[in-house]
């Protein structure tokens, strides 16, 4: 591999942008193309083939609330290989003992998500259901590239939650993008059950296999 390429692709990387190598096995020639919709594997180009290789930034979560269904949340969210950052002013809640090798943040939530830059890797769940807490991590994640974004809540609490974040001037189209009540409607009652679903919910937009939202 040629340094400028190395060079790029290290660049990406860091940037948490998706990139593609794509490699001409007849020749070797390499160049770098956007991920976009490419996947790993072996094509026919011509009367040569090309090997692409997709680099993908990896999977985010940023839960805001550091709440029992938090620390179920967390090492689920961990088992499947995503980095997770914590969010919650109150320090006694957002601590290393309850949350360890994690990164946490205690300044408020908007400027604690803006700080963490989302991006369309990144996965950010509202778990306070304190409307001072969440809807300022909702607006930041409403005017981000985040790929899943989700709110905890019954079906009535998420209508008033809607009426609030209109009045912050978001159309219907942006508002679609919540998934509220969080989590598939899987009968969960328990904070493991319910970290569960929102875990499964999470995974299934990342793959685009989105399914059924949760009942109230």
């Amino acid at each position: 591999m040629k340094r400028g390429t190395l060079d790029a692709l290290r660049a990406a990387r860091r940037e948490r942008r998706g990139i593609a190598l794509v490699t001409e096995l007849g020749t070797g020639a390499q160049h770098l193309a956007d991920a976009g919709q490419a996947r790993t594997g072996v094509e026919p180009a011509g009367n040569d083939e090309i090997f692409t290789h997709v680099f993908q930034p990896t999977p985010r979560l940023i839960v805001v609330g550091a709440v029992h269904i938090a620390q179920k949340l967390v090492p689920l969210a961990r088992l499947a290989d995503f980095t997770v950052d914590v969010v919650d002013p109150r320090s006694a809640f957002a601590s290393a003992e309850r949350f360890p090798d994690v990164g946490l943040s205690h300044d408020w939530p908007d400027r604690a998500v803006a700080a963490l830059a989302p991006d369309s890797a990144t996965a950010i769940v509202t778990l306070t259901h304190d409307p001072k807490l969440d809807d300022p991590a909702l607006i930041v994640a409403l005017n981000s590239a985040a790929f899943y974004i989700g709110a905890l809540g019954s079906r009535k609490t998420h209508g008033k939650r809607l009426e609030r974040l209109k009045a912050e001037g978001f159309d219907d189209a942006a508002l679609a993008r919540l998934h509220a009540p969080v989590g598939l409607p899987i009968g969960a009652v328990s904070p493991g059950e319910i970290a569960v679903s929102i875990m499964a919910d999470i995974v299934a937009t990342r793959h685009g296999r989105a399914l059924q939202a949760a009942e109230a």
